[in-house]
């Protein structure tokens, strides 16, 4: 199965805490503006997505009861569209409005264009498109 998102083993352990502390939890990928372009992480349905963003995956982190929703805005797909997400962290001040900014830490992508077969495999695959379900 191909994933067009993942989470490094060091941002899972991030996740978990920030789960046990906020309950389910979900990102957006941030377009850029005052929070540059940087996964933020907040708890599920507080940030409010519509019919211009896609969810491109339901990420299963050990340790955390439900999928954590990964969604951006369709504008933003389309140049990332080739692409594969990894979520990861580093030490640092992210966003104030994203829940990993009090640990001292910051939520990040990594990415990587994707393969010829990965393409083909995502083809079977549609991301989600239209607000929170």
């Amino acid at each position: 199965m191909v994933d067009r998102v993942d989470v490094t083993p060091e941002a899972a352990q991030v996740l978990r805490r920030l789960r046990a502390m906020h309950g389910p939890l979900m990102f957006h990928q941030s377009g850029g503006c005052c929070d540059g372009s940087a996964p933020m992480c907040y708890p599920a349905g507080e940030f409010r997505t519509g019919g211009q963003d896609v969810r491109l995956a339901e990420l299963d982190v050990d340790g955390v009861d439900e999928p954590i929703a990964f969604w951006m805005s369709a504008s933003q797909y389309a140049y990332w569209s080739h692409t594969h997400l990894t979520v990861d962290v580093v030490p640092g001040r992210g966003s104030g409005f994203s829940l990993e900014a009090p640990e001292g830490v910051r939520f990040l992508i990594r990415s990587r264009l994707l393969t010829d077969d990965e393409v083909t495999a995502l083809a079977d695959s549609p991301v989600h498109v239209g607000g929170s379900d």
